[in-house]
């Protein structure tokens, strides 16, 4: 039962729902999350962005919760600069799956995130440079059989129609121990099987002593609906997709609007 924003933790995606990876983070957003962490709120997000990654655009904001980072893959207390918990891929399995879409498809373009918190771009192409040089990512180019053991996650990074084959062809194939998934209509990642931002929150709310009935979770894109379906109270963007609306409780602004912020400002003005 939440009687004050005390008892309540929010937790946002961040790409098109928190923020604009082109335009920043609105400072609607800013504000309100500063405001409600310093009446008592707990905030964080959750994201497929590696620490680095998220890091960059987290530093001017309030975090008062461990972030849910790599889908789910890992849970990052940027306070302590440590991890809580991570999970990484069965190396046999994402390798092949890697294989045989570059064989496939020659122009689908290669990332792997790594345990160290490295990126790593196996083929580049124009989806990869947008997805690194665009959001000043740092990367480095790797051969496939230089990366052993300890990957997070692996994003294929090409045009829609080219993300609907792969997700077909590899529908066919047999990769025991991970799943794929689609986290925005240009990115297809490989992911470890039962990890997902929704597995995080249920560890984070044992984390936090926080009971699942009093979280809420922001979200704009279908690899967030888990996420939603966990939480005890579900928000989509006004810019998501009209089946991710349909999952959710309620429906908020658009990102750049501070969508976020509205959701924050209606809990605060009801629970402080």
């Amino acid at each position: 039962m939440i009687r004050s924003l005390q008892d309540i933790l929010v937790i946002s995606d961040m790409d098109n729902t928190l923020l604009s990876p082109e335009e920043g983070v609105p400072q609607a957003n800013r504000d309100m999350i500063r405001l409600f962490c310093m009446l008592g709120g707990r905030f964080t997000v959750a994201t497929g962005r590696t620490a680095a990654s998220a890091g960059r655009y987290l530093t001017s904001l309030t975090l008062s919760a461990p972030a849910i980072l790599y889908g789910g893959g890992a849970i990052y207390d940027f306070e302590k600069q440590s991890y809580l918990q991570k999970t990484v891929l069965p190396i046999t399995a994402a390798r092949q799956a890697v294989l045989d879409v570059m064989a496939k498809f020659p122009g689908a373009g290669v990332e792997v995130m790594t345990e160290d918190g490295g990126i790593c771009v196996v083929r580049a192409n124009e989806y990869t440079y947008r997805h690194t040089v665009h959001e000043r990512l740092a990367y480095r180019m790797a051969p496939l059989d230089a990366l052993n053991d300890g990957w997070n996650k692996v994003l294929f990074a090409c045009s829609a129609e080219t993300m609907r084959n792969i997700d077909a062809f590899l529908g066919e194939g047999s990769y025991p121990g991970v799943y794929f998934i689609a986290t925005n209509r240009n990115y297809f990642e490989i992911m470890p099987e039962g990890v997902t931002k929704g597995s995080a929150l249920h560890f984070l709310c044992e984390h936090l002593g926080i009971p699942r009935e009093n979280t809420i979770a922001i979200g704009d894109y279908y690899n967030d609906i888990e996420l939603m379906q966990a939480a005890g109270h579900a928000v989509a963007m006004g810019n998501a997709p009209p089946e991710v609306q349909r999952a959710a409780n309620a429906v908020t602004g658009r990102c750049m609007d501070g969508g976020v912020a509205q959701v924050l400002y209606a809990l605060t003005r009801k629970f402080s």
